[in-house]
């Protein structure tokens, strides 16, 4: 997987809507207003509390809540965020990244504009880092997204790209409708999310990937403006609602990269989450407010592939390099090739019946 290529540009939802789908732009915007949001209270005089993520903002009227998506009007809480992606696009399933999930198939992936963090690395801050009003899109219904991820064939709906939990009540709705349909529906997210919003959409939900950023409390405070304990918890309560885990790390050099930050983030997973986690490895490149640093050497990830590996975690991927390294998936009782990759392409898969067609143990994940 070569650099950028979880980038996503803020044009791709106006090629998708005027070149593949025409009868997306037949609605009006829901710019302004939006739709109510879930998960709120009201504190008198104007102001409400916003209960979604662990921020808990309290919003005075007209005022927006730190993620920009959420706004009081008239002492009530809106998300401006419903039925207004950014973008819309197709994607292989392998791009989110999600390995033990239908190998090969593609992932109706959209996203909206605003995050509820502040990573000075962000890969898409030209969306995630703007309000709703500000960049382009045009109205898409949650049914217009399901007859969307139909017409294209894909095997899953993908809330990614940006921070799903800012247009959650969005997300809600297309899971509930796509589980109707028997779409699966993942998401790719920084897991900073309130408990009871995340068990609600769990329910919805076949697989996430979770970004653990780092595993100290001072990275997420001085990089991203968030709290790892939080974090740490969503993945506790998706671990809990049954949904299928993997985990990705950017490895960030002088920020995230001591052997020790590495060995205990594997440690934490291996213990709370089960060995059989995939853990993603991904390459660092300069962008945002990081300019100043240099790409992840490939040593250093191959050492925190080492590190997992020694730790007892049993999938262990790196992306990011064009050396297409540690992109297998490779049967740990075995040691045959069981998934065969090239960036996000599928060149081979063994896995049958949810086994190694080798040995026959079985491959945790979610398969045909």
């Amino acid at each position: 997987m070569f650099s950028r290529v979880r980038r996503i540009g803020i044009y791709t939802l106006l090629f998708f809507i005027f070149f593949i789908h025409p009868s997306f732009s037949q609605e009006p915007s829901l710019k302004g207003e939006g739709r109510e949001a879930m998960y709120w209270e009201g504190l008198g005089q104007g102001r409400v509390k916003c209960l979604l993520c662990p921020r808990q903002c309290l919003i005075p009227r007209n005022e927006r809540g730190f993620c920009r998506a959420r706004r009081n009007i008239k002492g009530r809480l809106y998300a401006l965020t419903y039925g207004n992606p950014v973008a819309v696009h197709v994607d292989p399933v392998e791009k989110k990244p999600l390995f033990h999930v239908y190998p090969g198939t593609k992932s109706f992936s959209i996203a909206t504009a605003g995050c509820n963090l502040r990573c000075k690395f962000c890969q898409n801050w030209e969306i995630s880092q703007m309000d709703p009003e500000s960049v382009k899109n045009s109205f898409v219904s949650p049914r217009q997204i399901i007859d969307g991820a139909k017409k294209s064939g894909s095997k899953t709906i993908a809330f990614t790209y940006t921070e799903p939990t800012i247009f959650y009540e969005y997300m809600l709705d297309i899971a509930k409708l796509a589980k109707e349909e028997g779409i699966a529906c993942v998401m790719h997210s920084s897991g900073f999310i309130s408990e009871e919003p995340l068990r609600e959409l769990a329910k919805y939900l076949t697989a996430a990937n979770i970004d653990l950023k780092g595993f100290s409390e001072k990275f997420y405070s001085s990089f991203c403006e968030g709290t790892l304990s939080d974090v740490l918890r969503a993945l506790k309560v998706l671990k809990e609602e049954g949904v299928w885990l993997e985990i990705t790390n950017l490895i960030i050099p002088t920020a995230n990269d001591s052997e020790d930050d590495i060995r205990n983030l594997c440690i934490w997973i291996k213990e709370n989450l089960g060995a059989d986690t995939p853990v993603h490895f991904s390459r660092f490149f300069p962008m945002y407010r990081l300019t100043d640093l240099s790409p992840t050497p490939l040593k250093t990830l191959l050492k925190a592939e080492k590190i997992a590996k020694d730790t007892g975690l049993l999938y262990v991927y790196v992306g990011n390099i064009p050396q297409n390294i540690g992109e297998d998936t490779i049967c740990p009782i075995c040691a045959n090739l069981l998934v065969k990759r090239i960036g996000y392409k599928v060149l081979e898969n063994n896995i049958v019946d949810r086994k190694c067609k080798f040995c026959g143990v079985g491959i945790p994940g979610v398969w045909d």
